[in-house]
């Protein structure tokens, strides 16, 4: 069974959805996604666990303060924001896409507080990844229509990098792009400005890299991202792609449970 909460935190109030007890788990989303990337997965991780999936401050249901404060140090902050009026204390994190790029802030900014932390089709964001995304984004970059047909381009941006055929996943994306209005583009800018490889080195727990193998994307960071965290454990997985955790929920909840619990 999922719950929802809407939680008060200093920079506004944010949207979880909760399933299951005991040792908590929180789920951070991709750009431009919600807690609603993880809606196959809640109930799955919710018979080991306490399931929390956010809504990043900005997106989904949560507080839409304005563009100016988005940053993925700011948005670790408000996560464990939530965490702390959750009233829990120490934690596990999972982040898919930019969720992942949350997650390494979170454990490298609260070493003493985060178990231990899935990366799954992380971006590995050094210098060279700096430069290569300085420009906009063309990643659901689009402009509003009054036609509409701005909702046609955003699906046709994100079709090749969903299962063929699978409509529900594509529309699903196409709310969440909604919602999220401009941060449906400024999210990846926010990922591209990251300085992670002076974050990686202070890492403490274990940490697992999913790399989804049909992700263009993320799969050639995958492994070099692994190379960089100390003592990391690297899965692939085959079929994977930029929807991995709603487009194959089973595989991705029993990799992060074997993860967890081992």
């Amino acid at each position: 069974m999922i719950t929802h909460r809407f939680v008060d935190v200093p920079a506004g109030t944010i949207h979880c959805a909760i399933a299951g007890t005991g040792r908590p788990v929180l789920l951070l989303h991709q750009t431009p996604r919600s807690w609603d990337e993880y809606r196959d997965v809640l109930p799955l991780l919710g018979r080991r666990f306490q399931a929390i999936a956010m809504d990043t401050i900005g997106y989904g249901d949560s507080s839409k303060p304005p563009l100016g404060r988005d940053s993925i140090e700011h948005w670790a902050e408000v996560a464990m924001d939530l965490a702390d009026a959750l009233g829990i204390g120490r934690l596990s994190v999972v982040g898919h896409h930019t969720g992942a790029v949350i997650a390494t802030e979170i454990a490298a900014a609260f070493p003493d507080r985060i178990e231990a932390a899935v990366l799954s089709a992380s971006a590995l964001v050094d210098q060279g990844f700096r430069d290569r995304h300085a420009r906009p984004s063309r990643v659901d970059n689009v402009t509003r229509k009054p036609d509409g047909s701005h909702l046609t381009e955003l699906w046709r941006i994100r079709q090749p990098w969903y299962p063929e055929g699978d409509i529900d996943l594509l529309e699903r994306f196409v709310v969440d792009a909604l919602k999220a209005g401009p941060r449906a583009v400024e999210g990846h800018a926010v990922v591209a400005r990251y300085v992670m490889e002076t974050r990686l080195p202070l890492i403490r727990c274990p940490v697992l890299v999913l790399a989804p193998m049909a992700d263009p994307h993320a799969y050639p960071q995958a492994r070099p991202l692994a190379d960089r965290i100390a003592g990391s454990r690297y899965v692939e997985v085959e079929g994977g792609m930029v929807p991995l955790p709603d487009q194959m929920p089973e595989r991705f909840a029993e990799l992060v449970t074997e993860f967890l619990l081992g």
